[in-house]
């Protein structure tokens, strides 16, 4: 019951994102994406929360950059470091305009992920890639903001749990408006395409 209630709930929000760049293009032209346009969306436009440098951030301090957002956890066996492997390939065949891509991280398991285990996670695929860590008291609210699903999975000990949880990443353009919803495993290359593109046609 709980698989098909997660699952319900994300092909809602996937239906709502489509609909979201459905309108958006109806709307006006504007440049071709591999990824999800969602131009426009009220939703996932800011957050607070300290890295694993303990300096808070906002989208607000990479302006000038494209910024490629991810939830998930340190812990995670295959999505998640599939993902920050893809996005740190991205970045190496963006050639010159390499620095002007900024990976995010945040996690959605503050319990375990303390900042130096998150500092550590993020060198083993960009030193650039800064990881954000949530309170628990801050999470739910944060998740919701960005219409991110996650749910605990109980594992043999209170400790040995693991997280199901969304796999897509949001693309932010250079004056920090969310652009685009990148599904999993799209590809690094799609994925460095759209980031020149966002460089270009900032909204």
């Amino acid at each position: 019951m709980h698989k098909r209630n997660a699952l319900q709930w994300l092909a809602a929000g996937a239906l709502s994102i489509s609909a979201s760049a459905l309108l958006t293009g109806c709307s006006k032209s504007g440049p071709s994406f591999h990824a999800v346009d969602i131009t426009g969306s009220e939703y996932a436009r800011d957050f607070r929360l300290s890295d694993h440098n303990g300096q808070m951030r906002s989208l607000q301090d990479f302006r000038g950059k494209v910024v490629a957002m991810f939830f998930g956890f340190t812990q995670c066996p295959d999505v998640c470091p599939t993902a920050m492997q893809e996005l740190a390939e991205a970045k190496r065949l963006l050639g010159p305009d390499a620095e002007r891509l900024q990976g995010i991280f945040i996690t959605l398991d503050p319990e375990r992920d303390q900042a130096e285990m998150l500092k550590a996670y993020m060198g083993n695929f960009d030193p650039s890639f800064l990881a954000l860590r949530p309170t628990p008291q801050e999470l739910p609210a944060l998740a919701k903001d960005f219409k991110i699903y996650y749910k605990k999975v109980d594992g043999k000990t209170p400790t040995s749990y693991t997280l199901d949880h969304s796999a897509g990443s949001y693309l932010y353009d250079t004056n920090g408006k969310l652009r685009l919803y990148a599904r999993h495993a799209s590809g690094a290359k799609a994925l460095a395409d759209d980031v020149r593109t966002l460089l270009n046609n900032p909204a």
